[in-house]
C-alpha cells in the first residue's frame, strides 16, 4: 500500500519531503567577537623654560613649541584623530597640548588633570583606564620620567622593532609613543608599539 504523509490524503498536497524541510529551518550561527581596539599615545612634554615661580608654571620655551607642533604633524600624518586627552595640569604640558593640537589640526579640548603631573607610571595608567569605552584614540601628555617609565611598561615587545629600538635610547621633550591596544581600557596591562617619534621643529 502507498505511504501517505498527510492523513487522508493520497498526493500529500500541502507537505514538504522530509530533506526540504530540513533545508528551510534557519541554521545557528557561530560569531565571534574581535576584541574591542584602541589607540594610544604616550607624550612627554616638549622643552619648557628652567625658571619660574614654581614649578607648575614653567612655560615652553620657542624651541619646545615648534617641536609640539612638529610632534602634532606627525601623528596628523599618521592618521592619528584623538577623542579624549588627558594631559597635565601644569603649564608646560597644556602648552604642549596646545601646540601639539595645532600642528595637527585638532579641534578637541584637553582634559586636565592635576593629578597627571605627579603621578608614577601606575597611576597614569590608572587614569587611562578610566576612561570611557567609547573613546577610540586617547592621547596622555606628562611628564618624565612617568611617561618613559609608562612606555616602557606597556610595550608588549611584539610591535614596531624599529621604533622599539629608538624608544630604549631615550624618552626626550616632545617624545611620542603609539600604541595599539587590543581589549578594553578598564583591563589596560601591555600594547603594541607601532611608532615613536620625536618632534623637531
Amino acid at each position: 500500500m502507498p505511504v501517505t504523509l498527510g492523513p487522508g490524503s493520497a498526493s500529500n498536497a500541502g507537505y514538504a519531503p522530509l530533506a526540504t524541510a530540513v533545508a528551510a529551518e534557519p541554521r545557528p550561527r557561530l560569531t565571534t567577537m574581535a576584541p574591542r581596539q584602541h589607540t594610544l599615545v604616550v607624550i612627554r612634554h616638549a622643552k619648557a623654560e628652567q625658571v619660574a615661580a614654581t614649578d607648575l608654571e614653567r612655560e615652553l620655551t620657542d624651541q619646545g613649541r615648534a617641536d609640539a607642533a612638529a610632534a602634532g604633524e606627525w601623528l596628523a600624518a599618521a592618521g592619528v584623530r584623538p577623542d579624549h586627552a588627558v594631559v597635565s595640569a601644569a603649564l608646560r604640558a597644556a602648552q604642549t597640548w596646545e601646540a601639539l593640537a595645532g600642528g595637527a589640526g585638532w579641534s578637541l579640548d584637553a582634559d586636565l588633570d592635576p593629578g597627571l603631573y605627579s603621578a608614577g607610571p601606575d597611576t597614569a595608567l590608572d587614569l587611562v583606564r578610566e576612561v570611557d569605552e567609547g573613546n577610540g584614540t586617547v592621547v596622555l601628555v606628562g611628564h618624565n620620567p612617568t611617561m618613559a617609565v609608562l612606555a616602557q611598561l606597556l610595550d608588549d615587545g611584539e610591535g614596531d622593532v624599529e621604533a622599539g629600538n629608538a624608544m630604549a635610547t631615550g624618552f626626550p621633550p616632545s617624545a611620542v609613543a603609539v600604541f595599539v591596544v587590543e581589549g578594553d581600557w578598564a583591563d589596560l596591562e601591555v600594547a603594541r608599539l607601532t611608532g615613536f617619534h620625536v618632534g623637531r621643529g
